[in-house]
């Protein structure tokens, strides 16, 4: 999981969606908003492999010669249960998002500064998002204020034909919107040239100001985002879409995840001592992901609005509650003596 983590953020900040400065701490918190899914993971594996070697060991028929029936084992997998779904609950239902949060923060701060996004005097610059290139002369310690300034961006025009923007300038400063949500880059007293590649239709423009936005050259089209994810338990309360809905179901329904992972744990970790040790794990496994993509699907289907609520979900969920805790009682049912031959 980390490193599917840290391949996702090394692409985003090799797309320029963020400086590599960040790349770290936003890893870090990536990985604390995926607890809510590693976390019941690990308690269903570890609950697994402890009581599967137990029974390996045949310290399990050594208990139950003692007198410890089904109720020995549900009382301690059912305080573990409670301790991991709360701290599941708290994960999904506050840290995760918070985590989400502060990493677009993180982000949106570190893309601000001009020198955090990798630009230096003297050299030329790629601009964050394939945006094109840029050179200064001259840069303010604060990175606000350049001096002498050449943009170059390629684009496509409304005649499928491909056109180089040329844009220069004596001096520039990077600037803000009011609620520091924008960020833009404003050049004074240059030229402008469209350069349209394999024609002689040119065009140029003196201008005495010329802005341009730097947050719409680092947008990422490859990063699939969910605004949803980052909103607190309160704000998805009070809006009513399907982004949130499902969002909703997800942290709801993740604590009752792990009770139910580690139902199941109980049955699938019986075995032989001559059964192949991870012969039940790969089974285990499979289980899992099985249970994890139903739940998928369900909250696929209400991000698209083809289902209004999470009834589905805790559908599935009691299903696989119920098949586990059929498993566990057929393993200490009564059985009948067979009948002699005669």
């Amino acid at each position: 999981m980390a490193g599917t983590s840290f391949a996702h953020v090394l692409q985003q900040v090799a797309n320029g969606s963020f400086p590599a400065s960040v790349m770290f701490q936003v890893l870090g918190l990536n990985m604390l908003d995926g607890l809510s899914t590693l976390v019941p993971l690990a308690a269903f594996l570890g609950v697994l492999q402890a009581l599967g070697r137990m029974y390996r060991e045949s310290e399990m028929h050594v208990l139950a010669s003692s007198g410890m029936g089904a109720s020995g084992l549900l009382r301690p997998v059912s305080l573990l249960a409670l301790g991991v779904a709360i701290l599941v609950g708290v994960v999904s239902l506050w840290l995760g998002p918070w985590a989400a949060r502060t990493s677009d923060q993180l982000v949106a701060a570190a893309n601000r500064s001009v020198i955090a996004a990798g630009l230096d005097a003297g050299r030329f610059t790629e601009l964050p998002g394939k945006g094109g290139i840029i050179f200064v002369d001259e840069l303010s310690r604060d990175g606000s204020t350049l001096g002498n300034t050449f943009i170059a961006t390629e684009r496509t025009g409304h005649d499928n034909v491909p056109h180089l923007k040329l844009v220069t300038g004596k001096h520039g400063q990077l600037y803000q919107e009011t609620d520091g949500s924008g960020r833009y880059l404003a050049i004074w007293d240059g030229w402008q040239y469209d350069i349209p590649l394999g024609a002689d239709n040119w065009r140029r423009m003196k201008y005495e100001r010329n802005d341009a936005s730097l947050d719409s050259i680092q947008s990422d089209e490859d990063d699939e985002e969910d605004p949803a994810h980052s909103l607190t338990l309160a704000q998805l309360l009070k809006t009513d879409n399907p982004d949130t809905r499902a969002e909703f179901a997800w942290r709801t329904i993740s604590p009752f995840m792990t009770v139910v992972l580690l139902a199941l744990a109980l049955p699938l970790s019986r075995q032989s001592p001559r059964e192949p040790r991870f012969g039940r794990l790969f089974l285990a496994v499979l289980s899992f992901y099985f249970y994890y993509l139903l739940l998928a699907i369900c909250r696929g289907q209400i991000i698209k609005g083809h289902w209004h609520h999470s009834f589905p979900m805790w559908i599935v969920t009691f299903l696989v509650f119920a098949v586990a805790v059929r498993m566990f009682q057929n393993q200490y049912a009564e059985r009948k003596p067979r009948k002699a031959d005669a």
